[in-house]
């Protein structure tokens, strides 16, 4: 097999890459997504009065919780300790969009971009949940890496992000 692909072994078979000898370094990830809600649902979300409760709060939560439980859910993930995590909403009126943004950190052998990216997408279905019952097209887009440091790759920050 091609020695290129990290989580094939020598017959092609899916497998796990060993991480037990990579040095530890602080390792950090923020991504984003964006939810795009109809006027009259961001008026209700604005005002605290969605059928659900606090959407924002809840999402939090949501995302956070994810971000701990990432190594569950995507399949060649390392559960990791999770030195950090949180989300963050900007609420727009127009166009009316709430921007999540997620931050882990942890110190370790392997990086944290994929719990910062599920705590996004766990933060926005989240979101989708809490308001479903008033508005059912809402659009959850631009799910990406925004910046990560640590490891051996080093730095990357997406071409508009702003630390």
């Amino acid at each position: 097999m091609n020695d290129n692909f990290t989580h094939l072994d020598s017959h092609g078979n899916v497998t796990m890459v060993d991480v037990g000898a990579k040095t530890h370094s602080e390792r950090v990830a923020i991504a984003e997504a964006v939810v795009e809600l109809a006027p009259a649902t961001m008026e209700l979300l604005r005002k605290n009065a969605l059928p659900k409760g606090d959407v924002l709060t809840c999402a939090k939560i949501g995302g956070i919780m994810a971000a701990k439980r990432t190594g569950e859910l995507i399949p060649m993930c390392h559960p990791l300790n999770l030195t950090y995590a949180d989300v963050r909403f900007t609420v727009t009126e127009m166009p009316p969009t709430v921007r999540i943004v997620a931050e882990t950190r942890t110190v370790g052998p392997t990086g944290v971009e994929m719990e910062a990216i599920v705590a996004a997408q766990t933060a926005a279905a989240t979101i989708y949940d809490m308001c479903k019952a008033v508005q059912r097209d809402i659009v959850i887009s631009g799910v990406r890496l925004l910046h990560k440091r640590g490891g051996k790759s080093g730095e990357f920050n997406a071409q508009d992000f702003k630390a």
